[in-house]
């Protein structure tokens, strides 16, 4: 039996045994009694007065969010760090984590495999090993990325639901309602804004409170607009100040960051510009403008060289 055969049965006896367990602990954590017993507390079965409350008020949103109410963690010290990473880029549960860990193990496997089978020669392994390495470290970088942008929506959606906030509120709304209300509103422009603020409903009809699940949207999402917030409300409830001027100040600096950050981005332009500038632009400017002239000096060059 050749090297390539015992890679493949390796390769399959891998992946069979990874989708195995991810299947066996998919079901596992389904039905497990923390998660059957968030799905009746989301579905209207437990007594509380408050979810009751919450679920005849906003009827439209409940299975959104009984949904959401499956991946409720009880506090962010209970995650892992990958579930953590996972939770940042929008993925929560426990599926994402096994498909990131199966990406992570099976992609260098597959890589490495398909550039040992393609290449001949002295550099074999050299290549297969950095496609392993390009393999690992790949699942990472589309992670980061996922979590860069997600990052960058909501801190950019940040003002919008903190005018909405104010808005609620000054019509006489509470602020779980103007939370309620802004998820809503919010669903088209910045999606992963409104995902986290469901996730705060929800949180808080499960039991917790208000500022526990405004700390955990801060810890699950890690932008630095977020902790401010956080801070401020925190502030705010244990001095008694008021939550819509405080708010609205806030709104304020925080539009103020993104002008700043948008006039930031403008002034890098002229440098990220310098780039396809010299390696695109100029290249076929130099042709057009220069080419005819160094063609003429080539046959002149040429005639006086043969007379």
């Amino acid at each position: 039996m050749t090297f390539e055969m015992l890679l493949t049965v390796g390769a399959v006896f891998t992946l069979v045994a990874l989708v195995s367990g991810t299947l066996m602990a998919s079901a596992l954590a389904y039905n497990s009694p923390e998660r059957r017993r968030l799905r009746a507390v989301a579905a209207g079965s437990s007594g509380s007065v408050l979810v009751k409350t919450q679920e005849s008020l906003t009827p439209t949103v409940g299975p959104t969010l009984q949904k959401l109410a499956k991946f409720v963690p009880k506090s962010p010290k209970d995650m892992s760090v990958l579930r953590k990473r996972m939770a940042r880029a929008g993925y929560h549960g426990p599926t994402p984590v096994l498909v990131f860990t199966v990406s992570e193990l099976l992609l260098p496997l597959v890589l490495a495999s398909a550039v040992f089978i393609s290449t001949r020669g002295v550099s074999q392994i050299l290549f297969t090993i950095v496609a392993a390495m390009l393999g690992y470290i790949m699942p990472g970088l589309v992670l980061e990325r996922i979590i860069a942008r997600r990052k960058k929506i909501i801190q950019n959606g940040l003002p919008d639901a903190l005018d909405l906030f104010i808005v609620c509120i000054e019509a006489g709304s509470s602020l779980d309602q103007a939370i309620l209300k802004s998820s809503q509103d919010l669903g088209k422009p910045y999606p992963p804004l409104a995902d986290e603020l469901k996730m705060i409903t929800t949180e808080m009809r499960a039991g917790k409170p208000r500022l526990e699940a405004f700390k955990n949207f801060a810890a699950r999402t890690g932008v630095d607009d977020v902790r401010a917030l956080v801070s401020m409300l925190t502030q705010a409830d244990k001095f008694g100040t008021s939550i819509a001027q405080a708010l609205r100040t806030h709104a304020e600096v925080s539009r103020t960051k993104r002008r700043q950050r948008a006039e930031e981005r403008a002034a890098k332009i002229g440098v990220k510009m310098v780039f396809p500038l010299v390696f695109c632009l100029f290249p076929a400017f130099y042709i057009v403008a220069l080419g005819p002239a160094v063609i003429k000096f080539i046959h002149f060059f040429a005639e006086t060289v043969n007379q």
